[in-house]
C-alpha cells in the first residue's frame, strides 16, 4: 500500500513556532480506513481493523524522527518519563500513563485523544517537552500539573513554561451534571464562563474544558498559553473525531519532541 508524502497529511499546530520544539495534531484527512473511522484513525484500541490503524501509524511516522512513545491511556495523572528505555520496550506495550516527559532530541511524546484535551507544555529554551492527555478526570485530578512537576525535576534550570491546547470539545457541546463540576471545586470552577448552567435541560451543565485548562495552566505559573479553541465535536469541517459526537469513532494524536524532523 503506497504512502503518501507529508504535505498530504492535514495536521493542526500553534499559530506560532516554538523554539526548540516541533508539536502538531494530526486530523482525520490523509490515512485509511472505512467509517466511522475514515480515515486516518491512530487507535489500536478502537474497533477498527488493526492493518489500517497500523498503516496510518506508518504514515505519521514518517513524519516525525523518531516513532512515538504512545502509551496506554486511562483517565488518571500518572507521568512518565519518556527517556526510560525500560518503560518502552516493544515486547510490553505501553506504560498505563496519560503524560509523559523528554529532554532528549527527537524523542516523540505523543497522546491519542477523540474530545478530551491534548496539552503540550515546554520551556521557551526548548530544554524540556511534556504532554498530557486531559479528560475532565484526569484535569480535575491534576495531570497537568503532574507533568509540569516532573518537567522541573528534569530540568531544574527551565523557566518560562509555554503551553498548547489542542483540539476537544467545546463548551458549546459538553453536557455534563453535578459532579463534574464538583470535581473542580476550588479548580476553576468558581471562574466565570467556565460552568453555565445548560439552557436545554435543568441540573446540566455546560463546562469549557479548554477554559478550565488554560485557567490551571496559569496557576501553575505557565505565562504563555494558547488555547487552539477548535472544537472536536461541532466543528464545521468534521475534521476531528469525536467520542461524543458519534460514539464509536477513531482517535486523533498529538506528539511533540525537541529538535527538529
Amino acid at each position: 500500500m503506497p504512502s503518501p508524502t507529508q504535505s498530504a497529511l492535514s495536521l493542526i499546530r500553534p499559530q506560532q513556532a516554538w523554539q526548540g520544539v516541533q508539536l502538531f495534531c494530526t486530523t482525520r484527512q490523509g490515512g485509511v480506513g472505512a467509517p466511522p473511522y475514515d480515515t486516518f484513525n491512530l487507535g489500536l484500541g478502537t474497533q477498527e481493523d488493526p492493518a489500517s490503524v497500523h498503516e496510518n501509524r506508518i504514515r505519521l511516522r514518517q513524519v516525525l524522527p523518531n516513532e512515538p512513545a504512545w502509551l496506554k491511556q486511562v483517565h488518571g495523572v500518572r507521568v512518565v518519563d519518556a527517556d526510560d528505555p525500560q518503560l518502552f520496550e516493544p515486547n510490553q506495550g505501553p506504560p498505563a500513563a496519560d503524560a509523559s516527559v523528554s529532554t532528549t532530541p527527537g524523542r516523540v511524546v505523543a497522546v491519542l485523544t477523540a474530545d478530551c484535551l491534548s496539552v503540550v507544555l515546554a520551556d521557551q529554551a526548548g530544554a524540556v517537552v511534556g504532554i498530557a492527555h486531559a479528560g475532565w478526570k484526569g484535569l480535575a485530578a491534576g495531570v497537568l500539573e503532574a507533568t509540569l512537576t516532573l518537567m522541573q525535576a528534569k530540568r531544574p534550570q527551565a523557566t518560562a513554561w509555554r503551553a498548547w491546547v489542542g483540539p476537544g470539545i467545546g463548551a458549546h457541546a459538553f453536557q455534563v451534571g453535578d459532579e463534574v463540576r464538583l470535581a473542580f471545586q476550588g479548580k476553576g470552577a468558581e471562574q466565570a464562563g467556565h460552568f453555565l448552567p445548560d439552557p436545554l435541560e435543568s441540573g446540566k451543565w455546560r463546562a469549557d474544558l479548554a477554559g478550565l485548562a488554560c485557567w490551571r495552566l496559569a496557576q501553575m505559573g505557565v505565562k504563555q498559553i494558547e488555547n487552539s479553541g477548535l472544537c472536536t465535536v461541532n466543528d464545521p469541517h468534521r475534521r476531528f473525531f469525536s467520542y461524543r459526537r458519534d460514539r464509536q469513532t477513531g482517535r486523533m494524536a498529538t506528539l511533540a519532541w525537541l529538535g527538529s524532523v
